[in-house]
């Protein structure tokens, strides 16, 4: 297989830092960012140096800008970019989630997302290649009670992604992605002790990893779910 640049945001803990590491065993390279300063350094130390991580927050379009220019200039247009970066709300009923902490899951799960293609997929466009999978959820379909912010944004994931699709050239694809229940942080935040049902994010990450590469222009537009047929 030929070695691809691959992007992702959120490598620091759960998905994106699984991701990170069967990415980088078969053979790819990725550029990836997160807001803990010591897990970024922990994968640069085990990945680097063709693999690069910074410290950026994705709220920050300026921060996201830098970061993108940098990456663009180190290893050229991404074959796969994975807005995977997302925070959940405590539980709690809608009217109880104070106001600063509603804007916090918009910035990230949304805004945060819109900064990230604006910057990396201009490049993408220009080369009318490249995939761009946005996180989705079980959440972005249905619904459950004290979730209501997360469940906004993620809605949001699945209209913002399909109408990116439909703006992409031909050799393009825009994918929302439900990645399954996977047992991290932000789902014992959600399910407490119960998330012990679920696989851990390696495990998960052993079938996801090559489920991801399988993605191309015949995908453009499905709200898809890892390891159903695609």
């Amino acid at each position: 297989m030929t070695s691809r640049v691959i992007v992702i945001t959120g490598v620091s803990r759960g998905l994106g830092r699984a991701m990170t590491g069967g990415f980088v065993r078969l053979g790819h390279r990725v550029l990836g960012c997160g807001r803990s300063e010591d897990a970024i350094n922990e994968l640069n130390n085990l990945h680097g140096p063709n693999s690069r991580f910074e410290v950026v927050d994705v709220t920050n379009d300026e921060a996201v800008r830098e970061w993108a220019k940098h990456c663009l200039n180190l290893a050229g247009s991404p074959d796969l970019l994975l807005n995977n970066a997302a925070l959940v709300n405590r539980n709690a009923p809608l009217w109880q989630v104070p106001a600063s902490e509603f804007s916090r899951v918009v910035d990230v799960n949304i805004k945060g997302v819109a900064n990230v293609i604006r910057h990396f997929v201009p490049a993408m466009v220009a080369k009318k290649s490249g995939v761009i999978i946005n996180f989705s959820s079980g959440w972005g379909r249905s619904t459950d009670a004290e979730v209501a912010p997360y469940c906004a944004t993620k809605w949001a994931m699945e209209g913002l992604t399909k109408a990116l699709a439909q703006e992409l050239p031909e050799g393009m694809a825009a994918i929302p992605l439900n990645p399954g229940i996977i047992n991290t942080d932000m789902l014992r935040s959600t399910f407490g002790s119960q998330a012990r049902n679920y696989p851990g994010a390696e495990k998960w990450a052993k079938t996801a990893v090559p489920w991801l590469l399988g993605l191309g222009q015949k995908d453009n537009g499905l709200s898809l779910t890892v390891g159903e047929p695609h």
